[in-house]
């Protein structure tokens, strides 16, 4: 069974939500380590409950960002891990870190991506005006909220949102996606050319 680590700083849902889909056999990987960059982090009580080790490399503690950095790729190596989600993981990875671990990361960010990367996804979509919204799960590369696309979901946009509204609703389309995604990538049935990913069928009498 693959093994999988995810990186997360706050309240952990997304976490949860593979930590549930793991219980529940629907996605299959081993879940090795929580990774976190904050100490009072909520999912590290989530971890606790699920009987995940959690990995603590607090940001504050170091005074700069290429030192943080070796100290996540440290943990992260000893993790053991095959496979790296980053789950509200609030901090964007250097060049170094990326390369270190090519393809072997995913991240879900709360935006139809292209559009609108970066912080405050809802709250543009909502500026902007648009119809639909939703989230993506991708590949990380070294440019932001630019990597590969493997699965995406779409919410509407109803005339009454605001940023917390809209939030909520795609919050729930990417406890959906998330799992599903680890579950392609554990299965082998993922394939990167260039800028897209193909989703391959699933093996004969799966």
């Amino acid at each position: 069974m693959m093994r999988c680590a995810v990186l997360a700083s706050g309240r952990g849902s997304d976490f949860q939500a593979i930590c549930d889909a793991v219980a529940a056999g629907t996605c299959p990987v081993e879940l090795v380590r929580l990774i976190t960059d904050n100490p009072s982090a909520l999912a590290i009580d989530r971890a606790g409950r699920a009987g995940v080790p959690v990995a603590i490399v607090d940001r504050a503690a170091y005074t700069d960002r290429e030192s943080y950095e070796e100290a996540l790729r440290a943990a992260m190596a000893s993790s053991g891990a095959e496979l790296f989600v980053l789950a509200g993981y609030m901090r964007l990875l250097s060049s170094e870190t990326v390369r270190a671990f090519p393809n072997r990361m995913i991240n879900i960010h709360p935006a139809l991506l292209p559009a609108f990367p970066g912080l405050r996804a809802p709250a543009q979509a909502v500026e902007h005006g648009v119809r639909f919204s939703g989230c993506t799960v991708h590949l990380v590369t070294e440019e932001m909220d630019a990597g590969p696309i493997i699965l995406q979901a779409c919410v509407p946009v109803h005339e009454d949102d605001d940023a917390d509204s809209l939030a909520a609703r795609i919050l729930a389309e990417e406890h959906r996606i998330l799992p599903e995604a680890i579950r392609l990538y554990a299965e082998g049935r993922l394939v990167r050319e260039g800028r897209r990913v193909r989703i391959l069928p699933p093996a004969t009498g799966s």
